[in-house]
């Protein structure tokens, strides 16, 4: 089993390359390749959160939209996961060389980070965008990291004071989204997302539109539909996604009734 992402290198890049945008005065949207990561925290603040640690070989680039986002290159108090995918751990371990910070995940999300489990390899046949064909060159194993802690069971999260994690599986058995009801803030991970990552254009171009999770990636489906009727449910305001840019109000709200609605036409295979 390989541990690593050393030999991943994947030239994939969207128009957002290396932007990022403010959902909130306190959570950054930063789009690493084809891939979101959020930075939460006040700007100019020395407590902050990174959560997701994007694609591999990112480390430096992440770490410059922090420094350039907090203005200091002070580490995190934390790095939290929404799951574990290639392109959402790519640099975590390049990261973790450089910043003895925890790592929380949900439970079922462990086996990934310890060196346990794999995860299915993609499956090319499940839509005819270019990049579901490419998907089979995408790493699918799991990597081993020491200092991974489970999300506390209370639905807390650490160091995100007024926020609650939510279990959204399906995409993967332990993927969680991020909640604040004071303002209905959602950092969705790939639970939803506002592309359609299947399309190499759309995912070049950034074409908004409400999508399922990756098809090529995920693992459940009566899980990843259940998952997204719960978010709805939440009547959220403003929703960070992990690929494609974030949605807010009236758009949100529509977008997330119209994926429901349909959600076996647009979103399952």
């Amino acid at each position: 089993m390989e541990n690593d992402f050393s030999k991943t290198h994947l030239p994939l890049y969207s128009l957002n390359h290396g932007k990022g945008e403010e959902v909130t005065p306190d959570l950054y949207l930063w789009t690493d390749q084809i891939v979101n990561l959020c930075l939460f925290g006040l700007q100019g603040t020395k407590d902050w959160v990174l959560i997701d640690a994007g694609m591999p070989h990112s480390m430096e680039n992440i770490m410059k939209a922090a420094e350039e986002r907090f203005g200091h290159k002070e580490k995190p108090q934390a790095i939290l996961l929404t799951h574990a995918h290639f392109d959402h751990v790519g640099s975590l371990q390049s990261l973790l060389t450089e910043w003895d910070v925890p790592v929380f995940a949900h439970t079922l999300e462990l086996p990934y980070l310890t060196g346990e489990k794999d995860y299915p390899k993609a499956d090319p046949t499940v839509h005819g965008g270019l990049v579901t064909s490419l998907s089979p060159l995408f790493p699918n194993h799991g990597i081993t990291i020491d200092n991974v802690l489970p999300l506390p069971e209370d639905g807390s999260v650490p160091y995100m004071k007024g926020w609650s994690w939510i279990h959204t599986p399906g995409h993967t058995p332990g993927h969680v989204s991020f909640f604040r009801e004071a303002d209905r803030t959602l950092i969705a991970g790939d639970a939803f997302v506002t592309v359609h990552q299947e399309s190499l254009f759309n995912v070049i171009s950034q074409k908004k539109a409400i999508s399922g999770p990756p098809k090529y990636f995920t693992m459940n489906w009566d899980n990843a539909r259940e998952s997204v009727e719960g978010l709805r449910l939440l009547h959220p305001r403003k929703a960070a996604t992990g690929h494609g840019e974030y949605l807010e109000g009236a758009e949100l709200e529509e977008s997330l009734d119209y994926l429901v609605a349909h959600f076996d036409e647009i979103a399952r295979p």
